[in-house]
Parts: structure tokens; C-alpha cells; sequence
């Protein structure tokens, strides 16, 4: 995936629609306290791994704030996942945001929860659950690519790769995708491998 960035500036926010931010002001331990913050929607993530392939499918796209930061840092490498805007069960919405980023039709009884945690806790503080599904190929439908104007790759992680990958600090990962990576490793890597 190749992108040209132009234009890149920054501006005060004013009218928002996805993060708030905000002061808070608080008292701990009869200390008056403040901080600034950023109120946020809660999201879903999902570690989709191809058996067949046995690879992950994740997605790559391009990340205004990382690229704020890091020049260097173009796309960055994420599970497929999206943010809790919606009235429906969480696996619903992992089940839309796999069809419209990775193009899958994955059933919903092949959703898995693993757990949850919580994201940039010094900043937004979102509760981001984590899910894990087994695709292949008679799921796929479509070619991906994310709606309206996302422009998401994605790209296949060999499982033998996936610790080479993870340690490559040129590829900017979120740290959801490398804890799925050894959760996948710890809970599900021995059943595969006894079905091969």
C-alpha cells in the first residue's frame, strides 16, 4: 500500500463528533488535582486466523496521530476492529467490522470472546474487548477495504513469522495485536496443530 501525504497540519478541535476532549478536575487524598483527557467510544478488536494459510489476517492503514508523532510511521499494522457506536451485542458489531474491512462472512457462533482491556489509560481510557474467529476461504465475499473512505489493506501474517514480526519496531502495532498474537500462542496454537 502506497499513499502520498500532503498537507499534514494540525488545528484546534472544535466541533467533534468521535473523541471530546476535556479537563477533569478531582481531589485524591485531600490533593487538588486535574488532568486533561479525551472521552471516547469503546471498541472491538478481533484476531482472525486463517488455518488453512495458517496465518493472521490483519489490517493496514494509515494513522493521522501516529503520524503525527513518527514521521516514519506511514500505515500501522492493526486487528480487524472498530469502535462500540452502536446499540447491538459486541459480536455483532466484530461480525460487521470483519465483512467491511476484511471482506468475511464469518458466522456469529464462530466469534470467540478472549477478554478485554483498557486503551491509552492516560488519555481515553476506552475499554477495547477482544475477540478471536477462524476464517477461510468459503467466508470470504468480498475484497475488504473498510466503507466510505477508509482505504484498509490487508495482509496475511504467517504464523512461523509472527514473532519476527512483532519485534520489528519499523511496523508501528498496537499492543492488542501482540498480546492476541501470544494469547492465540498460550490457548489456541496446540489445537491447530493437532488437527494438521
Amino acid at each position: 500500500m502506497k499513499s502520498i501525504i500532503t498537507n499534514f497540519k494540525t488545528q484546534a478541535l472544535e466541533d467533534t463528533k468521535f473523541v471530546h476532549p476535556v479537563k477533569i478536575t478531582y481531589e485524591q487524598d485531600g490533593v487538588k488535582k486535574s488532568w486533561e483527557a479525551v472521552k471516547s467510544f469503546d471498541s472491538v478488536a478481533v484476531l482472525l486466523y486463517h488455518e488453512k494459510k495458517d496465518a493472521f489476517l490483519l489490517v493496514k492503514q494509515f494513522r493521522p496521530p501516529v503520524y503525527l508523532n513518527d514521521k516514519s510511521k506511514a500505515f500501522t499494522y492493526e486487528l480487524c476492529a472498530g469502535i462500540v457506536d452502536k446499540d447491538k451485542d459486541l459480536e455483532v458489531i466484530v461480525k460487521e467490522e470483519i465483512d467491511e474491512e476484511c471482506g468475511y462472512d464469518v458466522p456469529l457462533k464462530n466469534i470467540e470472546r478472549v477478554t478485554s482491556f483498557y486503551t491509552n489509560v492516560g488519555v481515553s481510557g476506552g475499554c477495547q474487548s477482544l475477540y478471536f474467529a477462524l476464517i477461510d476461504d468459503s467466508m470470504k465475499t468480498h475484497n475488504g477495504g473498510g466503507i466510505h473512505d477508509e482505504q484498509i489493506e490487508t495482509i496475511f501474517i504467517p504464523f512461523n513469522e509472527f514473532k519476527k514480526f512483532i519485534y520489528d519496531e519499523t511496523k508501528a502495532k498496537t499492543p492488542g495485536l501482540m498480546f492476541s498474537f501470544y494469547w492465540f500462542l498460550d490457548k489456541k496454537r496446540k489445537e491447530y496443530k493437532e488437527k494438521s
